[in-house]
């Protein structure tokens, strides 16, 4: 294995075990994460609770892990629809040119003129609230960076012999662009998403602490936070633990980014 595959080997690892816990959290959770226990209330860090409990004396572990998969799946989920409907449009309007890829790229111009937390704030808050909503929000707007790059790499690619040769041999367009053009462009967008990711993880949670995303008792890390604010100073805990998590979360991923970068810029011939 040369050294620039074994370079994302702990990348790829840690990332991987986020996802294995996202996906299984309900099995590793030590307790009901949703089970109130008033009794309990605001337990510091012991043996019984490792990261205490909070005001309604649920186990902040538990919720925490749980959290991650309410996060996790939630920002992959959103990261996977943006990254692919705007990087079909992009591909659409840089091989078609014309007035098709001005139709397309002022529709992105138009909603690249909103900064992107501030629509998503008002959007969310007019739909009412709730994490789908606040993902939708996000979604309507998050599309266009991929349409951008997609469609700039595009004009690029688009010019080279072997797009030539498919389009003289009277291949499909579908053919050409999947086939030929979207294994090309592929790299720039893996490692685009891969950074977007930990963005995405912390506008859901941003969202969710405005009251805007997750609604009580979900688990979710934004939310939590919001539950805890008030007690930062009694009982820290309850706002640190998922604080924490999305700090490592957002550091793990935006660190893979970086890594994919180097690893397909090294891909290109010089």
């Amino acid at each position: 294995m040369t050294e620039k595959y074994k370079s994302l080997i702990p990348y790829l690892t840690a990332a991987g075990i986020l996802i294995l816990i996202a996906i299984f959290a309900p099995f590793l959770t030590p307790y009901d994460p949703y089970l109130q226990d008033v009794e309990g209330a605001l337990t510091p860090p012991d043996s019984q609770n490792l990261l205490g409990t909070d005001r309604y004396g649920r186990d902040v572990l538990s919720r925490v892990i749980m959290g991650s998969q309410t996060t996790l799946c939630a920002a992959i989920l959103l990261l996977l629809t943006i990254s692919i409907f705007g990087t079909f449009v992009g591909m659409i309007g840089g091989f078609k040119g014309g007035r098709v890829d001005a139709i397309l790229m002022r529709l992105s111009d138009m909603f690249l003129a909103f900064p992107q937390m501030i629509f998503a704030t008002a959007a969310a808050g007019a739909l009412g609230g709730g994490l789908f909503n606040a993902a939708a929000a996000l979604a309507v707007i998050g599309w266009t960076k991929y349409a951008r790059i997609s469609r700039s790499l595009v004009l690029t690619v688009r010019e080279t012999p072997f797009v030539e040769a498919a389009k003289i041999s009277g291949a499909k367009t579908s053919t050409i662009i999947f086939r030929h053009i979207l294994p090309n462009i592929a790299g720039p967008v893996i490692v685009t998403a891969a950074l977007d990711l930990g963005t995405i993880i912390m506008e859901l949670a941003g969202l969710s602490f405005l009251g805007l995303g997750a609604m009580p008792p979900t688990a979710e890390w934004g939310a939590m936070m919001n539950n805890g604010r008030s007690m930062l100073q009694t009982a820290p805990w309850v706002i640190l633990a998922p604080g924490t998590a999305i700090f490592l979360t957002v550091s793990i991923f935006n660190l893979l980014g970086d890594k994919l970068r180097d690893f397909f810029d090294k891909q290109i011939p010089a």
